[in-house]
């Protein structure tokens, strides 16, 4: 199990600051703080405030909770943005203006909204996402060949929904999903519709209907390209991989382990990467080994923590898909009886995705499960109930 960070937010900003080789006073120009109050909050005697922090974690381009973990400002921001992120797309099929920015520009800015999706740096993406959005779809509505302007928009919508979908806007992540199936057929891209099927997921996770989702990832597969090289091979992996997982929620047990020694062997010719957005290879599929015994419940107790025993991801994956690990073997070690290791997997879990492990409905319900178990609550313990809202 990763060691979890103990430094304090004082420590973080300061090794981040001659990261950039900067002196305490550029800091505190760049930040627009004082210098005295820089000083005392690197040398830990004075706790930054949430606009402090903010305003600091922008100087040096990085988001809040990687310099404080127990950052929670960012909820805020992301769903005070949540009604313009809906606005953006009100009417996405009508052609409004020219986009703001260049093409090259567009492409660079969306580029960067998936990698913080893939880091789960939401507050970063609720910030930028009205404003992208509406200029993809400008692009894509003025553009004279929609296939790569297609692509665009569907990596900017992928990126929203992740953020809508993490902070419980389903209906706004319904939304921005069906906007991905609209705009896909437009790149004629076989590999991007395999992954708008993907995500398709989440509406059915949500809804709990594990059968229809495990169906409609079934058909995704049938129709996806034949397997010729890494892409295809990917393409057809993630779908077993996300199927794996639903009918494993389903209750399908030979079913899930069907889909994920399909996606074992094409894993076997993929290189670990992403491709198109989704993270593909053969960690990826060892996180979704664990996945699939955590869905099959109690009964699948031995297996999930064998599986973790044995391995654990390494930094080489997204920080999202690493987070989602720890946090499944948390609710697996709680079954088992491993408090201690289950809360160890939580801190773990928020050390690497801060903002993910605090929105993950299991985080919370294993925290809580924690609490209540252990009467003679360490005071950390507590710490993190409250930060992660289970109390």
């Amino acid at each position: 199990m990763p060691a979890v960070e103990n430094m304090g937010p004082g420590s973080r900003i300061a090794a981040a600051r001659r990261a950039k080789n900067w002196s305490q006073a550029a800091l505190a120009r760049r930040s627009h703080l004082s210098l005295a109050m820089v000083k005392a909050i690197e040398q830990g005697k004075r706790r930054p405030g949430d606009s402090s922090l903010e305003a600091i974690a922008a100087a040096l381009g990085l988001d809040a909770t990687r310099l404080d973990g127990s950052f929670t400002g960012t909820e805020r921001r992301v769903h005070a943005a949540l009604p313009d992120i809906s606005a953006s797309i009100a009417a996405f099929d009508v052609p409004l203006a020219p986009p703001g920015r260049s093409l090259d520009d567009l492409h660079a800015a969306v580029s960067e909204a998936v990698g913080w999706r893939l880091a789960a740096r939401y507050g970063l993406i609720a910030r930028h996402a009205p404003s992208l959005l509406g200029d993809a779809l400008a692009a894509f509505h003025h553009a004279p060949d929609r296939r790569a302007a297609s692509h665009l928009l569907v990596a900017m919508a992928r990126a929203a929904d992740a953020v809508a979908y993490k902070y419980g806007a389903h209906d706004l992540s319904a939304r921005l999903i069906e906007l991905m199936r609209w705009a896909a057929p437009h790149a004629e891209d076989p590999l991007l519709d395999a992954a708008v099927a993907y995500v398709r997921t989440e509406t059915f996770f949500t809804a709990q209907a594990h059968a229809a989702g495990a169906r409609t990832l079934e058909a995704a597969v049938d129709i996806a390209p034949s397997v010729t090289d890494r892409a295809t091979a990917a393409a057809r992996g993630a779908l077993h991989m996300r199927a794996a997982v639903v009918t494993g929620r389903s209750g399908d047990a030979d079913r899930a382990r069907s889909h994920i020694t399909q996606a074992r062997l094409l894993s076997e010719r993929t290189p670990e990467a992403t491709y198109l957005g989704t993270a593909f290879g053969p960690e990826s599929v060892r996180v979704h080994e664990l996945s699939v015994a955590v869905s099959l419940g109690h009964d699948h107790i031995d297996e999930a923590l064998r599986l973790a025993q044995e391995w654990s991801p390494s930094i080489a994956l997204p920080a999202e898909r690493r987070s989602g690990f720890w946090i499944e073997l948390a609710r697996a070690q709680v079954w088992g009886s491993r408090l201690e290791d289950a809360f160890e997997s939580l801190k773990a879990a928020r050390s690497i995705a801060p903002q993910h492990t605090r929105k993950h409905p299991w985080a919370r319900e294993t925290a809580c499960t924690l609490l209540r178990l252990r009467r003679s609550d360490k005071e950390s313990l507590r710490h993190f109930a409250g930060w992660i809202g289970a109390v």
